[in-house]
């Protein structure tokens, strides 16, 4: 009986192995998002402006440091969903339970701080996007965000994120003006992997800079608040950490193709002073439309991190005083997680209508996103690696080595930023 056995069973396992795969397939759209979500809204107007002027000043000279805070990015967005994966809690929630009042204070204090000034950089990118096809800024970010706030409250946020993701393909082209530039590729692959630094405080600026849009707090705090959201369990980690390290790296990439296109086009010329200047490192893809394609990858990259930024502070907030917080509540059932949305996307538009230098004020905000990294950063870490938490999922012994090497080389760069600009302010710089 054994070969019929043998012989009956044989021909239903592909069957069985195609249902199975379309399974897995069903489960990583289902589960796959805020890894990725949260790591390319990084890419956003600020986020451009940070990688555009790191070509346009030092052309190659920060891609080794990039290849470095593209492993640290990997290293804690996998931390941040394996959190939310493991405890089914957000980052703000397990802060709140895991350290003090104070503690717990000081975390949220430091994420609203660099949200809020994220916010109105993402509204100034809206501006100067529309700008570039001769849109007044006045006309343009009023209503964006209306349109924004009534996505997210009375809308379906997970289309309208499709949708911005979708507009942000516009920036694959960096890739193509890349290789369309003709950089110099024994300089680039020099730069990839030999350590370049230069000491003096525009550098180190600059470099903060990179860690900030990179690294950005509210990104810890988002992808673990949406794996949260979206009902993931532990068994889902397998995919969540890959939606999480594939988003990592592919948002890395993009930023890689960013620098080395500029530097291609325009490098060595000095700071960017304006979104038309970042926008000719396109002109070998578009030629005469390059501002237009400009345009439309900068309004989606701003629109999506619009949205996914004041989220975060909504889901940190939410979590730390243990309120409702979901975007699929409504302003009833969750009135302090969409009354702080409603807040900073009203203030964040009300700020991007002063005059003010664009592309001054997108660096800037990712400059204090690298000095308030490192504070997040200890948080997660710590809570990583706290088997009481996490029991086996905990960080490993390397894991923890890996891990405080990148806190604390994101707070030395951060320190070091602080003494040269109060050595400065005392005349001794």
């Amino acid at each position: 009986m054994t070969p019929d056995l043998d012989t009956a069973t044989a021909p239903a396992a592909p069957s069985v192995a195609r249902r199975t795969g379309w399974r897995r397939v069903a489960v990583v759209a289902a589960i796959a998002g805020p890894g990725l979500v949260a790591a390319n809204a990084g890419n956003d107007a600020a986020g451009i402006a940070t990688y555009a002027s790191a070509g346009a000043q030092y052309t190659y000279g920060t891609l080794f440091f990039m290849v470095l805070v593209t492993i640290a990015l990997v290293m804690v967005q996998e931390m941040a969903v394996r959190l939310g994966a493991y405890t089914g809690k957000g980052l703000g929630a397990l802060i709140r339970e895991q350290f003090s009042l104070r503690l717990t204070a000081l975390a949220v204090f430091c994420l609203l701080l660099a949200n809020t000034g994220l916010v109105v950089s993402e509204f100034a990118g809206i501006g100067a996007a529309f700008e570039l096809v001769g849109v007044p800024k006045w006309a343009v970010i009023p209503p964006s965000a209306v349109l924004l706030w009534a996505l997210v409250v009375f809308g379906s946020y997970r289309w309208a994120e499709r949708v911005f993701l979708l507009m942000s393909l516009a920036f694959f082209a960096y890739p193509i003006a890349m290789v369309l530039g003709h950089p110099d590729w024994g300089a680039v692959g020099h730069h990839l992997v030999v350590p370049h630094l230069e000491p003096n405080k525009d550098f180190i600026l600059l470099a903060v800079a990179l860690i900030g849009t990179t690294v950005s707090p509210y990104m810890q705090f988002y992808a673990a608040a949406g794996v949260v959201d979206r009902g993931a369990k532990p068994q889902d980690f397998p995919l969540i950490r890959a939606d999480a390290v594939l988003g990592a790296v592919f948002a890395c990439v993009i930023s890689l193709t960013i620098i080395v296109a500029t530097a291609a086009a325009i490098g060595g010329t000095g700071p960017l002073t304006s979104a038309a200047q970042a926008a000719k490192a396109l002109e070998p893809v578009a030629g005469q439309s390059a501002e237009l394609l400009f345009a439309v990858g900068l309004m989606g990259a701003s629109a999506l991190a619009g949205a996914v930024v004041p989220l975060s502070a909504g889901y940190a907030v939410g979590e730390a005083v243990g309120v409702e917080r979901s975007v699929s509540r409504s302003f009833r059932d969750a009135p302090l997680f969409l009354g702080l949305f409603t807040a900073q996307i009203a203030l964040g538009a009300i700020v991007a209508l002063t005059p003010v230098n664009v592309i001054q004020l997108l660096i800037g905000t990712q400059v204090l996103q690298g000095l308030i990294s490192p504070v997040v950063l200890v948080y997660l870490l710590v809570l990583t690696n706290r088997r009481s938490l996490l029991g086996p999922a905990a960080n490993t012994p390397r894991q923890r080595i890996a891990a405080t090497v990148v806190v604390v080389g994101v707070a030395t760069m951060s320190t070091v930023l602080l003494v040269q600009t109060v050595l400065g302010w005392l005349g001794l710089g």
